[in-house]
């Protein structure tokens, strides 16, 4: 983990994506500094939030594609979101976090390339809608996220990274949740500001009961 951090510039952000992670792992992190820490599942993030109880400095992000029947969930639990990827959803999201008094941080997923296999706003309906959007109450709107489809290459990857980092300066939004373990650097380099990492800090992931 420190070595991922000392290469990291300032205003650059590891999020540990503990999810599939027993307790003890995301603890000895945390032991070594680590503060946030990234899952995709309520109730197993619940569970480990109950066992980790003493560590209240930890901050919880939600980076699992989000089901409208868990956002009530998933707001009490979580201080932010990654993984907003539709108006629809932002407006759900609005209205539960007004009535559990919540503000939620919230990236807004965005799909730069074509790939069935990810949700997201195109940049197109993104721009178009982004006057209603940005006046959504009861939340703190900070950035965009995004990945990659797998078949991209090194160069292409960057790209879209740098897409993505374009689109949130023109939107005056801070921060950009791109990158995880196998691109993370060139993401870094594009403009991310939280790296979404998880094998790199655990290696194989462990299977938990449900």
């Amino acid at each position: 983990m420190q070595e991922i951090k000392n290469r990291l510039p300032a205003g650059v952000s590891l999020l540990a994506v503990s999810k599939s992670q027993n307790e003890e792992s995301i603890r000895d992190l945390a032991g070594f500094g680590q503060v946030d820490f990234g899952e995709s599942r309520l109730q197993e993030a619940i569970k480990k939030k109950k066992n980790l109880y003493d560590l209240s400095r930890l901050k919880w992000h939600f980076v699992g594609k989000l089901q409208k029947n868990k956002v009530r969930g998933v707001i009490k639990e979580f201080d932010f979101i990654h993984s907003v990827d539709s108006i629809s959803l932002l407006d759900r999201i609005s209205k539960i976090a007004e009535e559990e008094r919540k503000m939620p941080k919230i990236f807004l997923q965005v799909k730069f390339r074509d790939d069935p296999s990810k949700g997201g706003f195109l940049v197109e309906d993104l721009l178009e809608s982004w006057s209603r959007i940005n006046a959504t109450n009861n939340i703190h709107l900070i950035g965009l996220m995004t990945i990659p489809p797998i078949s991209l290459d090194f160069n292409q990857r960057k790209d879209l990274f740098r897409d993505c980092r374009n689109l949130a300066n023109h939107l005056k939004l801070k921060d950009c949740s791109m990158g995880m373990s196998k691109d993370w650097g060139e993401a870094v380099e594009a403009g991310s500001t939280w790296i979404r990492v998880g094998s790199l800090l655990f290696g194989k992931r462990q299977i938990l009961n449900k």
